[in-house]
């Protein structure tokens, strides 16, 4: 399973969460992308299949047979040329639909990030994180420093008490 894949996966698994319109459009566009992409990818794979058989056509003829180009197979070859230049025709726009299909998931995949960061805001309050005693803009490393030291002990291991930390 590629990166790609994991992302969207996830994704979609986090959305599952909201209940909303938006989401379900989302989640039908995103499987029908998948689902175009890997007909595409099959589509390719084909005619990259047909591609390396007309080659290999070629070469047999080429090496095997005396007067190959010459002789009584013209029409052999000439079918061969023209299915081997169609299937990387195909393959050439196959790709090139593959790579839309790719630039459409990863839209889709920020519209779910989107999403996402919408349902988190509606369902989980601003954080509410209170300053450390003691500490404040002006406050010095050494200051926090020394804080940290009387909290933890002194470094020969016994515990002593820093009047300037209160608990």
């Amino acid at each position: 399973m590629s990166d790609h894949q994991r992302e969207t996966a996830f994704l979609g698994h986090i959305v599952i969460f909201d209940d909303s319109d938006e989401r379900r459009k989302l989640e039908e566009s995103i499987a029908q992308i998948q689902r175009d992409g890997r007909c595409a990818q099959r589509a390719a794979s084909l005619m990259a299949l047909f591609a390396a058989l007309g080659a290999a056509g070629l070469a047999y003829g080429a090496i095997l047979q005396e007067n190959f180009f010459y002789g009584e197979s013209r029409f052999v070859i000439k079918l061969i040329c023209e299915f081997g230049l169609a299937s990387l025709i195909s393959l050439v726009a196959l790709v090139g639909l593959l790579i839309a299909y790719r630039k459409k998931l990863k839209r889709l995949r920020e519209e779910c990030r989107r999403l996402v960061m919408k349902l988190e805001e509606s369902r989980l309050d601003e954080p509410h994180i209170a300053p450390l005693r003691g500490s404040h803009p002006g406050a010095g490393d050494h200051e926090v420093a020394q804080g940290a030291v009387g909290a933890i002990g002194s470094p020969g291991g016994e515990l002593r008490e820093n009047p300037s930390i209160s608990l």
